[in-house]
């Protein structure tokens, strides 16, 4: 039997985002506002083999960079994930996210009654546990679970 290769076309200049759990390439997607004008080719792998996770997505952005705040957000959705830098179609540079110790501005708390949610002003989380993922407010101690989380 043939082994059948996956092929996802390389980019010359952007970001390359490996190593996210299976289905949440779309996620990520989503609070990365990818689509813009400004985005070139979007390549978004789903369900691919994995050694490591078994299956994976990758998400592959033509023509973008990130900001720590973006790098951070694809932290509390995928703790394990990895960003390749391309220029010239080669990795210039790859980092693996690592969620933050205290994570501030990008996340809503789910505690209607959290200060947060009646006053103008910005949240604060401490990440609790990266496996699963738990992060507590700072306001309410309100403790979330991946399920409970709401990226800004």
């Amino acid at each position: 039997m043939m082994k059948k290769e996956v092929k996802i076309p390389p980019i010359k200049e952007g970001i390359a985002i490996d190593h996210l759990p299976k289905n949440r390439a779309i996620k990520v997607a989503q609070i990365l506002d990818v689509g813009r004008e400004e985005d070139g080719m979007v390549t978004i792998g789903m369900n691919l083999q994995s050694n490591k996770l078994g299956s994976k997505d990758v998400l592959k952005i033509e023509g973008r960079d990130l900001t720590d705040k973006e790098i951070n957000k694809i932290a509390i959705i995928a703790p394990d994930a990895t960003v390749s830098f391309i220029k010239n179609y080669e990795v210039e540079e790859k980092i693996k996210v690592r969620l933050p110790k205290k994570i501030e501005g990008i996340v809503r708390c789910s505690n209607p009654r959290c200060i947060t949610r009646s006053q103008d002003m910005k949240t604060k989380f401490i990440a609790v546990s990266k496996k699963p993922i738990q992060i507590r407010c700072h306001y309410c101690e309100r403790l979330m679970n991946e399920e409970d989380i709401e990226i800004l």
